[in-house]
């Protein structure tokens, strides 16, 4: 690898460890899907630390991590590269995929349902033995190196029959169930990510646990552990609680005034 290639792959490389706490055995796996070059999906539902984790186990295992938001505009080509004009010259341009495929890298494909299924194609050959990543613009084929790691995460809880990955994708990929962390486990990370004490951490944990319990009473989709953290930034900065709970979890999490009232009911009850 050259200079240029290392300057380019080495801005992905992240400086400071993120703080994961360990939930099920899940650093274990991922460790020995990554020593033996098997394609990880994490399953979950939204902000239940599915990225953090991933970012977590790029810096332990010292790799750089590019990762791709995923949506309905994505194409292969944002993957893979396309040429492009500079000044009087065309020049190819390597996609995400691509300087993963060629400098190991951990690419992780964020919400890969929301991509286009012509799209996801392009990692099939990827996900399996071959390990060989096409360039059909450039009439090549790349084999991936050693510490080369493809990651997808998804949302079971918004499958449909226009939005979920096809069973000939899935099998290729080890997956690793997430859900929102136990009670002391999550406290312990909005204490730490948020700056509260253990009793405000613990207040928002039992708010989001109620909350999260309405999911079967028209609520799509319970809170984040990420939005718990925000509540707690808010109210360390001096936001009333009633306040910082309507602006980080109500408002967010439903656009039903009448479900809003009644988180807004869950949050003045816990923290009165």
């Amino acid at each position: 690898m050259g200079k240029g290639q290392e300057q380019e792959i080495d801005r992905f490389r992240l400086r400071e460890e993120p703080y994961y706490q360990e939930v099920n055995g899940e650093i274990g796996l991922f460790t020995l899907a990554a020593k033996n070059r098997m394609p990880v999906m994490l399953k979950g539902p939204t902000g239940c630390g599915k990225t953090r984790f991933v970012q977590h186990m790029a810096y332990r295992l010292g790799r750089p991590l590019v990762t791709v938001a995923c949506h309905e505009d994505l194409t292969a080509s944002d993957l893979v590269g396309r040429y492009l004009l500079k000044g009087d010259e065309t020049v190819w341009v390597d996609g995400p995929l691509t300087l993963g495929v060629k400098h190991g890298a951990i690419v992780y494909l964020d919400e890969i349902v929301e991509a286009r299924k012509d799209t996801t194609v392009v990692i099939h050959p990827l996900s399996d033995d071959r390990r060989l990543l096409p360039i059909e613009k450039k009439g090549q084929v790349i084999e991936a190196v050693d510490d080369f790691l493809l990651v997808i995460s998804y949302n079971p809880g918004y499958q449909s029959v226009l939005k979920d990955l096809k069973q000939s994708t899935k099998q290729r990929f080890l997956a690793i169930e997430f859900d929102y962390p136990p009670r002391e486990v999550e406290a312990r990370v909005i204490e730490r990510e948020a700056g509260v004490d253990k009793d405000l951490a613990l207040k928002l944990v039992r708010l989001g646990e109620k909350v999260r319990n309405l999911r079967n009473h028209g609520l799509e989709e319970g809170v984040s552990t990420r939005l718990l953290i925000y509540a707690g930034t808010l109210i360390r900065q001096g936001v009333p609680p009633a306040r910082a709970c309507e602006t980080a979890v109500a408002r967010p999490i439903t656009d039903d005034p009448d479900m809003q009232g009644t988180i807004q009911e869950l949050a003045g009850a816990i923290f009165a």
